[in-house]
């Protein structure tokens, strides 16, 4: 590929510049040179829109430099000049977007040493596979929280972004904020081996020490901050259920990021630790397996978000069990499967704000779709799902007047499959087609 041309690498750095005053800014600043700045129009046979919750039929979706300018019911005689997407025989929905994903690295093993088999760079080769298989499952947007070694999330997104690795645009939590030896930490090894720095650089241990991580992660070209305020299943030694930072703590993380015009989502499995979470004010709530009555109103109150993993734990028991994962891991995702989707069932029928979120990395890449069915299961309409991982992710995320659904102005991401997904969200497991900013994903699969 052709190296990036001096008004590219200009534009990059006015990028980075911008990343210091607000990062979600400049994440969506995409590649603009990258960008066709043909006419397109997609004949739509069946439409969904996701805010109205209803199918337009045969409509023509125009698209000029890779965002949506008009949508009208189809006429071939209107094209003009422009190149025509033939997907009269699909139904056109929006790119999907995940708001928890871990694109860096392997995915989760039976071996607690796995995250220092690799080079940085191994693992970041890693995620331009994982990053193409996401994109080509029809999702467009992931919101990616944490990897081991600092910073090569934001190399990741930094590449897509400027056309170098196809992939879904990114927006990356830098490194785990977290205590020592706890849930974003390696853990479970000899007490003589070192660590290396590069995978502490978010460990913080008192008030102050946060408020330096935040501003260094964030320095560091981090869009948000992902801080770990209780235990984790997959993390040797800590319990899921206790709080792992203080209130004042998980505070002063949520008004460094302010200060920087970012925001703070906290993975919070235990009860006591989520509702810490939510009092300090992050975004989302991650994982939530323990959420109770209280927390779920304090939630409710606040308006936070709630990102569920609720098809996770088949996997891990799937998996774990025939590969020989640690009886701790094991033990620890039994006792959070079905409770989380008991709560999360309680929180879809106390009207909390859910956002599409698979913990992809934990499971294949591009298998994130697997979670639409879950979600249905466990308490969703169909149309809820979908828009969860829509119009849903996209205010999550604070970026609903770019993404999340097909209308006028917004980047033209959309995804075609076959059939009626309302009446069956399986069907979005098998994508027919990508369009990612009015381009069309070149697939690789069969």
């Amino acid at each position: 590929m052709a190296r990036p041309c001096r008004a590219d690498r200009n534009q990059n750095v006015k990028i980075r510049q911008l990343a210091t005053a607000c990062p979600l800014l400049a994440a969506l600043l995409v590649a603009a040179p990258f960008v066709s700045a043909e006419t397109v129009i997609v004949h739509a046979g069946r439409l969904l829109d996701v805010k109205r919750g209803h199918y337009l039929e045969n409509q023509a979706v125009r698209i000029d430099d890779g965002r949506i300018t008009s949508i009208n019911p189809h006429a071939k005689d209107a094209s003009g000049n422009a190149r025509i997407i033939d997907w009269s025989a699909y139904t056109v929905l929006p790119g999907l977007i995940d708001l928890h994903t871990h694109l860096i690295g392997d995915i989760s093993s039976a071996n607690i040493a796995s995250p220092l088999l690799n080079s940085a760079a191994e693992d970041t080769l890693l995620g331009v596979a994982h990053a193409r298989a996401t994109l080509e499952a029809g999702f467009t947007t992931v919101r990616d929280v944490g990897v081991y070694r600092a910073f090569t999330d934001v190399a990741l997104r930094n590449a897509i972004n400027i056309g170098l690795v196809e992939g879904p645009r990114m927006f990356v939590a830098g490194a785990y904020l977290t205590v020592s030896a706890g849930g974003g930490e390696v853990t479970g090894l000899a007490p003589d081996v070192t660590i290396p720095a590069e995978m502490r650089r978010g460990v913080a241990n008192s008030v102050d020490e946060v408020r330096q991580r935040v501003r260094e992660i964030l320095g560091g070209g981090a869009d948000f901050i992902k801080i770990i305020a209780t235990g984790a299943v997959f993390t040797a030694g800590t319990t899921p259920s206790a709080p792992e930072f203080t209130e004042e703590e998980l505070r002063a993380a949520v008004q460094e990021a302010a200060n920087a015009g970012s925001f703070v989502v906290a993975h919070a499995h235990g009860a006591e630790g989520i509702k810490r979470a939510v009092r300090a004010g992050v975004r989302s709530i991650e994982h939530a397996s323990y959420l109770d009555a209280e927390g779920i109103e304090l939630m409710r109150r606040h308006g936070t978000w709630l990102v569920a993993d609720v098809y996770n734990g088949d996997y891990t028991e799937e998996v774990g069990s025939q590969g020989g994962w640690s009886a701790e891991i094991l033990r620890k995702n039994r006792e959070t499967t079905d409770i989380q989707r008991m709560a999360f069932r309680n929180a879809v029928q106390a009207g909390l704000r859910t956002g599409f979120g698979s913990d992809a990395g934990m499971f294949p890449h591009g298998q994130n779709a697997r979670q639409f069915a879950y979600l249905v299961r466990h308490g969703l309409s169909p149309l809820d799902a979908i828009r969860s991982a829509t119009i849903n992710a996209a205010q999550c995320l604070g970026v609903e007047r770019d993404l999340g659904s097909i209308t006028p102005g917004r980047f033209a991401d959309m995804i075609a499959v076959s059939g009626d997904p309302l009446a069956d969200v399986e069907l979005l497991r098998k994508v027919e087609g990508v369009m990612k900013e009015g381009r069309l994903v070149t697939r690789s699969r069969p």
